[in-house]
């Protein structure tokens, strides 16, 4: 598994197309859900793709504080259909998190989780920070990792 950080203007094409793709196969068509993906907070984000043999199989988004959250966080966080079960999930969120302290030093990190992924967040040491609400039709939750420097 090779790791790549890039901001949006170092994306080429190529990453750009299969990051959507892979977004667009999870939530719009795996997930049943009719939204717009692209949200206009892509430019500000910082990318985190996991490739193996060249093809993107995970992949987040990450900010700086202010952008989504008033702390850095995390977001469009997506594995392959096929990759699934394999612990790449877990690497890809301890990945992100590490690269959240590496731009922006030990601080609190945000999300919004998927309400059944709930328990895997707070397995990395995420707690529930805001009320359940719906999103795109799907209960979410919001949930901080304290700092823990």
């Amino acid at each position: 598994m090779t790791w790549v950080l890039k901001k949006f203007n170092e994306l080429t094409v190529d990453d750009l197309y299969a990051i959507l793709y892979l977004r667009s196969e999870v939530f719009v068509v795996e997930q049943n859900c009719v939204y717009h993906d692209p949200d206009g907070k892509d430019q500000r984000a910082w990318h985190l793709m996991g490739l193996e043999d060249g093809k993107l199989v995970a992949y987040a988004r990450i900010f700086e504080a202010g952008v989504t959250y008033p702390e850095p966080s995390i977001g469009r966080v997506v594995t392959a259909p096929s990759k699934r079960r394999s612990g790449l999930g877990r690497k890809l969120m301890e990945t992100s998190i590490e690269h959240c302290e590496k731009l922006f030093g030990k601080t609190s990190i945000s999300l919004g989780a998927q309400m059944y992924l709930k328990k895997f967040y707070e397995s990395l040491g995420f707690i529930v920070s805001g009320k359940e609400y719906i999103e795109d039709g799907i209960p979410h939750v919001t949930m901080t990792r304290k700092c823990t420097a």
